[in-house]
């Protein structure tokens, strides 16, 4: 009998604001709310993005001004709005209109050069044509005959100008002590804690419930930490005449996410996995999670993926790959002078490229016994992950079959579950959506395809990159987002940046809306990957409805009772926490140097093993896994 690991919290941040609580699937679908929700939202937003704060219990603007909650849309709804989603990139990344770089000149002296500098600064070896001269303190005076080359700082107009930013305002440095780190790891560090925040469970408690080898953390990065403070700026140091620091090269390693959710979140001392998957990076972390809950392995898992990678090197990198939106095709598209910078992420409609978006994602898994003992929120449950390589291949971008093969294998084990009427009626799609010509051709088939074969007609296919962008490793972390949102408020999203379907789009069989609708309630979420390379991935989500119909059913109407009970205190704890995160209190967990472990201290014998700070030993006694094979 396998376990069944149970999603009982995410958290995390995007272009669309916080995780919890549906915050970012709230803001994408705004103009479908209520008027409470609505207002909730942007309230939550303003806070995040630092437009008001509470100050001696009052609720105050920027200017210092009382505010009320009621009143936050009327005087800065429309600045929320404009600083969320996928927008034209700020310059608190870079200039787009003058993107620094270097230009080479090549240029022959018709007359000797000459100018005078100091020793140490002198290159090594010289130029064969350069004459230097000593001059006093240390000076020296140098002529150059002939050829020669020099670099000049100088700046271009770069041609893709927009991407899905975190909320204006929103820097989680300042939420912590974050010593100079790179951006994708403070994501990390708000992303983890406002998923145990939204949990509402005691950590510790949760900690102590479990074996410490039966938690893990399970994340990565795709291209690393590129920001200046990570591998970014190793690469770029010496080239820019400075130096490398200690902390690039470890800080810059995609594992980081990882370690630090470790080291300074959970004190995790149980399984730590990383592994990358381009696009599907999310997926590939959360199948070994997954795995290992039903295995029996690991109880507990955070899964969980960062990238903020919004850097002029990875937007040229895939700038040159033809990926990437820019403003001419853009412009052909609307056949306009003007692009509409909101608008350069269309999946399944007439594209040009992708959108990139930085995010960190969290999501916490238990497996279904924990999850009722200690009374968790139930938000669905990851049956499986399935994962598929594309076979011999031209060109290593390019999409291949394998795509079909996780596709249908979730569809059977989802219908193997719930059941056809489900699987026809209450299921829908995440899609991969990037937004690439190629990718709403060869996307849109398998859907149609696997649609055909099961008999589903008018299948929902949401596409979130459509608002939040593409943030490559934690993407599908994004749309397991969006599938818990839908679950929650019964809303399905639309791709609204399109204004129709591409007419090559295989959609006979697909409802790819362009507008938000309400629907009825869902019973399973289909999260597609089609990464670089060949890595493709797709997880059924099953619904908290179905989840918790499963647990009755293998627990017992006493169990559920229990749970019931118990659950009451962790929804108490969570509107603390939803309380405070209005405020833009978030409490962010940082243990720098704290609760470290006295290696000495560790008692153990053949049969286990305690470690100081966990109630639970780790057993030792193992039994051969191979007794067949012994003699």
């Amino acid at each position: 009998m396998s376990a069944l690991p149970v999603i009982v919290a995410m958290g995390g941040i995007n272009a669309a604001g916080r995780t919890s609580f549906n915050q970012g699937f709230r803001r994408v679908v705004l103009d479908a709310l209520s008027s409470e929700q609505r207002q909730e939202t942007l309230l939550g937003l303003a806070s995040l993005m630092n437009l008001v704060s509470y100050v001696d219990g009052q609720l105050v603007s920027e200017a210092g001004d009382v505010i009320t909650a009621d009143n936050v849309e009327a005087q800065l709804g429309e600045q929320i709005l404009a600083g969320t989603l996928i927008r034209r990139i700020e310059k608190t990344f870079f200039d787009v209109d003058a993107t620094h770089w270097q230009q080479k000149i090549s240029a022959n002296a018709g007359e000797p050069i000459r100018f005078v500098t100091k020793a140490r600064q002198l290159p090594t070896p010289l130029p064969s044509n350069w004459e230097v001269t000593e001059l006093e303190k240390g000076q020296v005076k140098v002529t150059i005959c002939g050829e020669f080359e020099i670099k000049h700082d100088t700046y271009r107009d770069n041609p893709i100008k927009a991407a899905g930013q975190f909320p204006t305002g929103f820097d989680p440095a300042i939420l912590y002590n974050s010593r100079y780190q790179p951006r994708g790891l403070q994501a990390t560090i708000f992303a983890a804690s406002d998923a145990i925040h939204a949990s509402g469970l005691d950590w510790q408690k949760v900690m102590n419930s479990v074996a410490p080898d039966q938690i893990g953390t399970y994340s990565a990065s795709v291209a690393g930490q590129v920001n200046s403070e990570g591998l970014g700026g190793l690469f770029k140091a010496r080239l820019l005449g400075e130096r490398v620091s200690t902390k690039q090269l470890a800080l810059g390693l995609n594992t980081m996410s990882t370690d630090f959710i470790n080291a300074y979140v959970t004190g995790n001392v149980g399984t730590t996995f990383t592994t990358s998957g381009a696009c599907a990076t999310f997926l590939y972390n959360m199948r070994a999670a997954v795995q290992d809950i039903k295995a029996g392995r690991t109880r507990v898992a955070i899964v969980a993926s960062s990238e903020c990678a919004i850097e002029p090197e990875i937007i040229e990198g895939f700038g040159n790959m033809s990926a990437l939106a820019n403003d001419d095709n853009l412009k052909k598209l609307d056949n306009s002078d003007e692009v509409d910078y909101r608008r350069t992420s269309r999946p399944f409609g007439e594209n040009c490229g992708f959108t990139i978006g930085e995010g960190a994602q969290v999501t916490i898994l238990m497996d279904d016994a924990l999850a009722l003992e200690l009374g968790a929120d139930i938000l669905g449950s990851v049956p499986d992950v399935y994962v598929n390589a594309d076979g011999f291949k031209k060109s290593i971008t390019a999409p291949g079959p394998g795509n079909y093969i996780t596709m249908a294998k979730a569809v059977a084990l989802a219908q193997a579950i719930v059941g056809e009427e489900s699987i026809k009626e209450r299921s829908f799609i995440l899609a991969h959506g990037s937004s690439t010509p190629q990718n709403r051709v060869t996307e849109s088939a398998i859907y149609d395809r696997i649609a055909t074969a099961y008999d589903i007609n008018n299948w929902p296919v949401v596409a979130p990159k459509a608002f939040v962008g593409h943030t490559i490793a934690p993407a599908s972390g994004d749309q397991l987002a969006f599938a818990i949102g839908v679950f929650s408020d019964n809303i399905m999203p639309g791709v609204t940046t399109i204004d129709k379907v591409a007419d090559d789009v295989y959609s006979d069989r697909l409802n790819i809306s362009l507008s938000h609708q309400a629907c009825e309630p869902q019973d399973v979420a289909f999260i597609n990957s089609k990464g670089f390379g060949g890595n493709n991935a797709t997880a059924p989500v099953l619904s908290p409805s179905i989840t918790k119909e499963m647990l009755a059913a293998r627990h017992g109407e006493s169990a559920m009772n229990q749970h019931a009970k118990a659950n009451e205190a962790t929804k108490q704890q969570q509107a603390v926490y939803f309380d405070n995160a209005q405020k833009g209190q978030f409490d962010l967990i940082y243990r720098f140097g704290e609760g470290l472990i006295d290696e000495d201290a560790i008692a153990f014998d053949t049969e286990q093993m305690q470690i100081p700070g966990f109630d639970k030993p780790i057993a030792l006694k193992i039994d051969n896994p191979f007794a067949d094979m012994s003699k």
